[in-house]
């Protein structure tokens, strides 16, 4: 797994000092690839399949696997 984000976002490398992870692996994402992610028809499935991990206690998913449109 991934560190804490330096001050780059792991998908488009912009500089910034806010990130968050992302829902379908472990990349650390700005704010611009964070919506286009939420955004993603494959959302809402990869948060359901992160919930039942959770629920299971597994609270280390690394994600279903991020798509290709989105690399």
């Amino acid at each position: 797994m991934k560190g804490m984000p330096k001050d780059r976002c792991d998908r488009c490398f912009d500089k910034g000092n806010s990130f968050s992870m992302s829902i379908f692996n472990t990349d650390w994402l700005c704010g611009d690839c964070q919506d286009k992610e939420t955004r993603h028809p494959m959302f809402q499935k990869a948060r359901k399949v992160e919930a039942e991990h959770c629920k299971n206690g597994n609270y280390n998913f690394e994600g279903i696997g991020l798509p290709d449109d989105l690399r």
